[in-house]
């Protein structure tokens, strides 16, 4: 992290622990010039699920006795997958159809990760929900002050873990 590249971490590495002690780790990266990849690797009793790319020949579940499972899809790309079921519920006027809570509580775990990254501590998804910190401007017009705005020289204040206030 370096204020040259803005104030967005180039890279995360997250440690997921949940409800039943099941772990997921979320590892991403993008910098110019390296190997950049988004990964999630969620282990449990049963076995440890890696989810690396969006190809299902790098997403597999892993059997405690070593036996490996590859997901059958006819689509090399999950997010095709995903708006194929959205078109197919449009045209079929499908009522049940809504993963508004999935988008949602997805969106919250990322952002629960980043905050986590960002401050260096150990955040709780229900200190996240409930935060008073709120880095959205106070109403949406082009002339809004924004919450954030840069100093003297242009640059705009990078988290620092262990001093950062994110909740």
């Amino acid at each position: 992290v370096d204020k040259r590249y803005g104030e967005i971490y180039d890279h995360h590495a997250v440690e997921y622990t949940y409800a039943d002690g099941s772990k997921m780790i979320s590892q991403c990266r993008h910098i110019p010039g390296c190997w950049n990849s988004v990964e999630e690797h969620a282990h449990g009793t049963n076995g440890t699920i890696h989810l690396e790319g969006n190809q299902p020949r790098n997403c597999f579940l892993e059997m405690p006795n070593g036996t490996r499972i590859t997901a059958k899809t006819k689509h090399a790309n999950p997010y095709q997958v995903e708006h194929d079921d959205l078109f197919k519920a449009i045209r079929t006027n499908a009522k049940d159809y809504n993963e508004a809570e999935y988008g949602a509580m997805s969106t919250m775990t990322a952002i629960l990760g980043r905050l986590c990254t960002y401050s260096g501590k150990v955040i709780t998804m229900e200190q996240a929900l409930n935060s008073e910190v709120s880095i959205m401007p106070k109403s949406f017009s082009f002339d809004a002050e924004a919450p954030v705005n840069p100093n003297a020289n242009g640059d705009y204040p990078i988290a620092i873990p262990g001093q950062s206030i994110v909740v």
